[in-house]
Parts: structure tokens; sequence; C-alpha cells
């Protein structure tokens, strides 16, 4: 896997991903930036939610559950002091379907957090990371 992290000016860059996406990263205002895009930090939280999301979409398609929405609100705190790592990391699921079993849609995430999300595996060496979910019954239309 490569990236490639191109100075634009200020505190602002541009983050080409090997498989050639890409995204602009900036500062706030305050920090010398112009607000073009989201925080270094916040694409963390961005992969980790989305990393686990995938695993939980994925894991209940496979348990051939009828999943029609998943979304991940992620809440997260950072040290005081440099370096200002995630300290605690908090992901709420919201998942909609019909029928769902509130201990599939419990496994599914379990799973991702203890076997397959890299992401949320990595950045749980310094954070401490909680999960908890909501069912939402799908409706017709």
């Amino acid at each position: 896997m490569k990236a490639r992290i191109k100075w634009i000016e200020n505190v602002a860059f541009s983050g080409e991903t090997g498989s050639g996406h890409a995204v602009v990263m900036d500062g706030s205002v305050e920090g010398g930036g112009k607000n073009l895009g989201p925080r270094p930090m916040e694409m963390l939280l961005l992969g980790a939610g989305g990393c686990t999301s995938y695993d939980v979409v994925s894991i209940l398609k496979k348990a051939r559950a009828k999943i029609t929405d998943c979304v991940a609100e992620i809440s997260a705190e950072r040290a005081d002091t440099d370096p200002k790592v995630f300290t605690r990391i908090h992901l709420h699921f919201i998942v909609t379907g019909w029928g769902l079993k509130p201990e599939q849609v419990e496994r599914a995430i379990n799973l991702s957090a203890e076997k397959y999300c890299s992401a949320s595996i990595m950045l749980g060496k310094t954070a401490e990371i909680t999960h908890d979910y909501e069912i939402i019954e799908a409706q017709a239309g």
C-alpha cells in the first residue's frame, strides 16, 4: 500500500492513495489553514469508522441479515499534550434493516473490533475504544 502527500500551501496538503483517489487536508484558520478540508486526525477517525463499518455490513450480509443501512457516529477525545493521540474513541452504530437480531449486530461489531478492523485495532493501542448500537426497523416503501 502506498500514498503520496503533497504540500499545497500554509498547512494544506493533498493526499493521493495508491488506488488513485485524492483528498485535501487542511488546518483551521486559527492554526494557519483555510479550512479547505478535514484535519489529518479527522481522517484517522474516518478511516477507522469506514473500516469497521465495512466489516459490520459485510459480516451482516454474509449472515444473510436484511440490512438496508449502517451509520457509525464517532466521538473521540485526544490527549492534552503532544503527541495529542486519541485517548478515547466511541463508535455508535445505527443499523437499519428488516428483522435484525441484536445478537447478530453485536457479534458483527465485536468481530470487527477484535479481529478484522486493522484501523481501530491499531488505534486501540493508545485509545480506549468503546461501541454501542441501535437497531432501526426498516420501513416499507
